[in-house]
């Protein structure tokens, strides 16, 4: 596969740049002076990358959570769902660094400007973890000021916080690190164990291993209460909770679930919709 060249890189991040600079008229970042609502920093776009216009789509949608996942292929990171749809000029860097690191330093520190809470950007791993993320970690640290970082013990917060997922190999490297920019997706099975919320920041697994219930009829006490005692324990620890493997499609039963996540302080509602979780949670009036 042919590398992407440096004028190529130049150009899209030139067109990127634009983009950030001058977003299109009903944007949430179109103006410096009227209202501007909210960010819904409980919405996590899933699989963010095929929407149109991946990252500002859901931040036109004032997501608080976007994914990526990425293949190392030669030292270079592409954006896709399988290997047989990548294509070199979609790259981390062209898709969201690049854009990240603009939109931050036009808004005076933050990606959403007035607000200084961290988007989170979940990067998940589809090549092998360990050398996909050291890769990574070369490509993270050419944006180092952008980025929540943790340095000997403390966690300093940035524009951006990155939590790995995907290929689990990736953890041997990162618990070696004394310094990383990113911080590890755990799964329910870390719940209670010795890693903490510095390393470990998120707790995500599949709902459907997890739970039977998907929104129709009565969600199962049992269930219910079990949801909750997850929630509740992850908090305690300082980490997020995230669910994916949600119905997704539009209707009762997925307000139903997505409404018992929301009552049960599930950090981040997973969704390929992203008008339809604006729309839920601008009616909850979220946080």
């Amino acid at each position: 596969m042919a590398l992407i060249t440096r004028r190529r890189a130049l150009t899209a991040f030139g067109a990127t740049l634009a983009a950030v600079l001058a977003p299109p008229a009903g944007s949430a970042f179109a103006g410096e002076q009227g209202h501007r609502p909210r960010p819904l920093w409980r919405a996590h776009a899933h699989n963010d990358y095929e929407h149109p216009r991946p990252l500002f789509d859901a931040l036109d949608h004032r997501f608080g959570s976007v994914e990526a996942d990425i293949f190392l292929v030669g030292d270079q990171l592409l954006i896709g769902h399988d290997a047989t749809e990548l294509d070199p000029s979609r790259t981390l860097e062209s898709l969201y660094l690049d854009p990240l690191a603009a939109l931050v330093k036009a808004n005076h520190g933050s990606v959403y400007r007035g607000w200084h809470k961290p988007l989170q950007l979940l990067i998940d791993i589809k090549t092998e973890g360990s050398s996909t993320y050291l890769e990574l970690d070369r490509h993270l640290l050419r944006y180092k000021h952008l980025f929540t970082t943790y340095s000997h013990g403390r966690v300093h917060p940035g524009a951006v916080t990155n939590v790995i997922s995907g290929d689990r190999a990736a953890r041997t490297p990162m618990e070696a690190q004394t310094v990383r920019r990113a911080f590890y997706d755990g799964r329910l099975t870390d719940l209670g164990s010795a890693a903490p919320a510095s390393f470990i920041s998120l707790v995500s697994d599949n709902w459907q291993n997890n739970f039977t219930w998907l929104g129709d009829g009565v969600f199962p006490d049992a269930e219910r209460q079990r949801l909750r005692a997850i929630v509740g324990q992850a908090h305690a620890a300082g980490q997020t909770v995230r669910f994916w493997n949600t119905p997704d499609v539009a209707g009762p039963a997925r307000d139903a679930l997505w409404g018992e996540l929301f009552a049960a302080g599930v950090d981040f509602l997973n969704t390929d919709d992203l008008a339809g979780l604006e729309a839920f949670l601008d009616a909850h009036r979220t946080v």
